[in-house]
């Protein structure tokens, strides 16, 4: 169990949580995979993350429990998880479960047996919780109808946004006959399943795109997560820059830019909650997104004509546009109007405003806050030349919990 969850408290996405030594059964674990993971509103959930087994036989060049990887292998059963992962719960040290596995020989048995975990859990144990299950390369189509009974949400992992790049990452992988569809699948087997009574709540679809190692551009990755999200068929997607693992085929590839990873994630939220469009999105010559100023302020220097924006009478959806301001604080500047007089930029600090970032771009009574952009910031290193291109070692997945 510690070998299968180890790579739980190294992930970007999470907060590792500190316990003592968690007794299961007859021996103490140090950490059975404890993390906290941030929740909608700023607040923060503790979920047992685990792999089922890390036995696989897909070739992902990126992984280091590819088929050909020299690590050591584990497999725990359904009932070792589900009484494991109850045992943990009940002692309040996790209040959640994100489980994942391998791919050994057929997906479909292997996902068969998360299943069996999620069965017993919700049959058995009664457990009502928060389950995020990520599906398998292979896995059938009855399987994604029964894992959308069972869990709270379900990642279906794309990796890169088309079939040319997934092959250059794993050979056995199909974008488009497989990981996709299967994707949109989950979706709609969750909001059907939202709309029966007395149904247990469901929090939608995820994936994951592995960025940088296939030669793909951000402007390819975005279309895709753009489309899904304009049908509802994603509620959001994860972004893992690349980074080279000792032993895997890929190790001699150059590790992606963070800044990268940083870019996707502030261009997906513009699409999923500032109301931008796809092609209103700021692409640089090569499709790829500026890595030395965020995509908000990308759009906003690529339109002069709009600003400034007079804060007293500006609506939320323009508010929303100026670098700086948040959705929280722009509806709470149009809420405010009625009750509260702005005098200056020390009461548009206390409404939330960056005014150093948004200072060109806002009025205040007719009168512009800055009349030049904020300074730029000095860096020693071009974005991601400060990283070492040796590769790093893990017995595990680098972004396998997203």
């Amino acid at each position: 169990m510690e070998l299968l969850a180890e790579s739980a408290v190294a992930d970007r996405d999470a907060v590792p949580r500190p316990h003592r030594p968690v007794p299961v059964g007859l021996r103490p674990l140090a950490s059975v995979g404890i993390a906290a993971v941030r929740v909608p509103g700023g607040a923060t959930t503790n979920l047992m993350r685990v792999m089922q087994t890390n036995a696989c036989s897909l070739s992902c060049g990126y992984c280091p429990t590819f088929c050909g990887g020299k690590v050591e292998r584990a497999t725990i059963s359904p009932e070792e998880t589900a009484r494991t992962f109850m045992d943990v719960h009940r002692q309040g040290v996790a209040q959640g479960l994100f489980l994942t596995s391998g791919v050994p020989g057929r997906a479909h048995r292997a996902t068969d047996r998360m299943l069996a975990t999620l069965d017993l859990l919700r049959r058995r144990e009664g457990f009502t919780g928060y389950v995020h299950i990520k599906l398998l390369p292979g896995a059938e189509p009855a399987q994604v109808d029964e894992a959308a009974r069972l869990a709270t949400r379900i990642s279906v992992n794309l990796e890169a946004p088309a079939d040319t790049y997934v092959r250059r990452l794993a050979r056995e992988k199909d974008f488009g006959g497989d990981l996709l569809p299967k994707l949109e699948r989950a979706a709609r087997q969750l909001a059907l399943r939202r709309r029966e009574p007395g149904a247990l709540p469901t929090a939608g679809t995820t994936t994951q795109f592995v960025v940088g190692a296939a030669g793909e551009r951000d402007r390819e990755i975005l279309d895709v997560v753009a489309r899904l999200e304009r049908q509802r068929l994603l509620h959001h997607a994860h972004f893992s820059a690349f980074q080279p693992v000792a032993g895997t085929p890929l190790e001699n590839l150059p590790a992606t830019p963070a800044a990268r990873e940083l870019r996707l994630y502030q261009a997906e939220r513009l699409l999923r909650q500032y109301g931008f469009a796809f092609d209103e999105l700021a692409f640089e010559a090569d499709g790829n997104l500026a890595l030395e100023v965020d995509p908000k302020t990308a759009w906003a220097r690529a339109h002069p004509e709009r600003f400034p924006l007079e804060v007293t009478r500006a609506p939320y959806e323009a508010l929303v546009r100026v670098p700086g301001v948040g959705p929280t604080t722009a509806r709470r500047l149009v809420d405010g109007r009625a009750r509260t007089v702005l005098r200056g930029p020390d009461d548009l600090r206390r409404a939330g405003v960056d005014t150093v970032r948004a200072g060109l771009y806002l009025a205040l009574h007719g009168r512009r806050l800055a009349i030049t952009p904020p300074p730029e910031q000095l860096r020693l290193f071009a974005s991601g030349a400060h990283l070492t291109q040796a590769p790093y070692r893990t017995p595990v997945p680098p972004c396998a919990y997203r």
